[in-house]
């Protein structure tokens, strides 16, 4: 890439933090009820294929709590639980959670400073809308960018000396 492309790309960066969350492509998030057993929150899970979290909603996918992989592997593996108990007595209640109204740049901030893999979509009445996650941001900035990233060499701090075929 020439220092002119790095240039403009380095200066469109920051608008499109400012967008909206609202243009990022979303998933719909793993969602269990409460009262769920731990050992059902794993085969969602393992179900899902992509999804490295559950959600637990209520009735009106209102968000009451969230278990992660980080939960599953940090608290679950090797201590013996119990995997029948409900889900509650593992979940993070409260958890931080993101509005279609907040921005990339809020995304990317409360993914690095929580170390939130997935933050979950709420609306004002905090309903579950979807899900939020780090390879959803990082395909939104990519799109943004195809001609840069087209056209970079197989390694990136590669530079060619002659146009191929010289």
């Amino acid at each position: 890439m020439s220092e002119l492309n790095e240039s403009a790309v380095a200066q469109r960066v920051p608008a499109l933090a400012e967008r909206k969350i609202r243009v990022l492509t979303r998933r719909d998030p793993v969602t269990v009820p409460p009262g769920t057993p731990l050992i059902e929150c794993l085969r969602a899970i393992q179900r899902s294929g992509v999804g490295d979290s559950v959600l637990v909603v209520d009735a009106d996918r209102r968000l009451l709590g969230v278990l992660t992989e980080r939960d599953i592997f940090g608290r679950l593996i090797g201590t013996g639980v119990d995997l029948s108990q409900p889900v509650e007595t593992m979940m993070t209640t409260n958890p931080r959670h993101l509005s279609l109204e907040s921005t990339v740049r809020d995304a990317i901030a409360l993914m690095e400073s929580g170390r939130y893999r997935n933050v979950p979509l709420i609306d004002d009445e905090g309903v579950v809308v979807g899900i939020v996650r780090q390879q959803d941001i990082l395909r939104y900035l990519a799109e943004a960018f195809p001609e840069e990233l087209l056209n970079l060499p197989p390694r990136p701090h590669q530079r060619m000396k002659e146009p191929e075929g010289a």
